[in-house]
């Protein structure tokens, strides 16, 4: 099994005098004004919560958008600041971008162009010609950051997602000694959805700049060998699941993110999460007769926060035991509130759940409570501890880390995870209830059978998944990406080859 220590000894030995650069968009500590003090605080993603022990461990540098209202004021000269706060052990070089910046790279060609159309969700993606120009040029300032912190010695560049399809390219052809990886963490889509992206072979060219890519499925893979098959002249390697074009080779593999299994155990078991449940409970208004399901998403139409509502809606109508004693419990993180999709799925929400209280609501009790806020993680385990089933409706999730947090909170050995078929976790933790979640009566359905299952039912399935996301858990999902690097013979004049006998497992 994969550990923190067996990453550390993989890095020092077979990585040494080798640094490792990350880079994402959002940062992993953000300096933040709240009532006229300073909080440096973890922002809200998956991501950075995934990648941040990797960090701890490296030691290395992570350049990141600084979008903290506070965040230049901790900064040197060159934009690098050492965290954690209160531990530092790695480098954090913040890129700072102008409004429009932002607006056309993030919120515009990112979020409004490349998420719906891998998501299909069906939201039309909107593809802006001025998007794209700060797409690229942003691409441009972050590959200036790589070249500038690489230097002249050996390097491994670990991009992630979507937001920098034009840099393994940019990095490679100013230094094509560098190492440069990079995981896709949305899912990739048919070749006939991609088919539309107007700037499709600039973008794929930008991907193939790296010697290894990686998605969280198979399918997604093999979706990409496909698209790539049908853009341009290219050597496309099913078996190998490798793609050649102009002499240089890239890798595509599966490897399923996770999380640090370990580190919530530790933390579902300390005295101040025991403490923190009774926290809830009292803030919650619960009661022993009551009956607790847990909902965690950002805001987001892949996330099915409205279908999950509906089904809810339809297992009140068609099961009234439930009613005075079901309670869900929705936090949903505001997010992209700048794009208009995101604000108009906010308000249906807010509208939705009003509606489903006011017809329910009976003295005190109503059956969705919603916070539309950021919670600490540690708040989120004593939470799901509560809950006697967790639910997942994803329309479509590359992974969903929020399916293994529950399932690593519950050090009980108790709980149910209602998960949808149409996130990448289902791959792993068959023994959940599994949904579709555009099926509202099946999802209703779903809701009952983890309601009443029966606790050694419950008990068998939740063992048999904390097992899983124990041995999958964020130090296999790094420590393969870094094996499989280390099959490349990196040669002078930025030629990589691969060793002879690679193929998917």
């Amino acid at each position: 099994m994969w550990t923190r220590e067996s990453l550390v000894e993989l890095i020092e030995s077979r990585f040494h005098g080798s640094r490792l650069i990350l880079v994402s968009n959002r940062e992993p500590y953000s300096h933040q004004y709240v009532g006229g003090r300073v909080e440096c605080t973890r922002p809200a993603s998956g991501m950075a919560a995934a990648l941040d022990p990797v960090m701890r461990v490296s030691g290395g540098t992570w350049i990141a958008h600084g979008s903290g209202d506070a965040d230049q004021n901790f900064v040197d000269a060159a934009g690098r600041v050492e965290v954690p706060p209160e531990n530092p052990v790695f480098t954090l070089r913040r890129i700072f971008l102008t409004k429009d910046q932002e607006m056309g790279y993030y919120y515009g060609l990112s979020n409004r162009g490349l998420w719906p159309l891998c998501h299909v969700a069906y939201t039309r993606p909107a593809f802006v010609p001025e998007d794209w120009e700060k797409y690229r040029e942003v691409n441009q300032i972050f590959a200036d950051a790589v070249i500038e912190e690489a230097g002249d010695g050996p390097a491994v560049v670990f991009i992630q997602d979507f937001h920098f399809g034009l840099l393994p390219r940019m990095i490679k052809d100013r230094n094509p000694n560098l190492v440069v990886a990079q995981f896709w963490h949305i899912p990739w889509p048919t070749r006939e959805v991609f088919r539309g992206f107007p700037w499709k072979q600039e973008l794929l060219d930008g991907i193939l700049g790296n010697d290894l890519l990686g998605f969280h499925l198979r399918l997604d893979c093999q979706n990409f060998l496909d698209t790539v098959d049908h853009t341009f002249e290219a050597r496309v390697d099913r078996e190998r699941f490798e793609v050649t074009r102009n002499g240089k080779a890239t890798t595509i593999r599966p490897f399923p993110i996770s999380i640090d299994f370990a580190e919530y155990t530790s933390v579902a078991r300390s005295a101040e999460t025991q403490k923190d449940e009774d926290h809830w409970r009292r803030e919650l208004g619960l009661t022993e007769r009551h009956l607790v399901a847990v909902g965690i998403d950002r805001i987001d139409y892949t996330k099915g926060i409205l279908e999950r509502f509906g089904a809810l809606d339809r297992l009140l109508t068609e099961n009234p035991q439930y009613r005075e004693r079901l309670v869900l419990v929705q936090i949903g993180v505001p997010s992209r509130s700048r794009i208009r999709e995101y604000q108009n799925l906010e308000d249906e929400i807010d509208a939705r759940c009003d509606e489903i209280n006011w017809r329910w609501a009976v003295r005190s009790w109503h059956p969705i409570i919603l916070f539309k806020k950021h919670f600490p993680q540690k708040r989120l385990v004593s939470l799901n501890r509560l809950a006697h089933f967790c639910i997942v409706t994803s329309l479509h999730d590359g992974m969903n880390l929020v399916a293994k947090e529950f399932v690593a909170s519950r050090t009980d050995g108790d709980g149910v995870l209602v998960l949808s078929d149409f996130a990448g976790a289902s791959r792993e933790l068959t023994d959940a209830v599994i949904i579709n979640p555009f099926d509202e009566q099946q999802v209703a359905g779903a809701m009952r059978t983890a309601l009443e299952m029966e606790p050694e039912e419950r008990q068998r399935r939740m063992q048999k998944m904390r097992a899983v996301v124990a041995e999958g858990n964020i130090y296999r999902w790094i420590g393969k990406i870094l094996s499989t690097l280390l099959r490349f013979e990196f040669v002078p004049g930025g030629q990589s080859q691969q060793e002879t006998g690679g193929r998917v497992a």
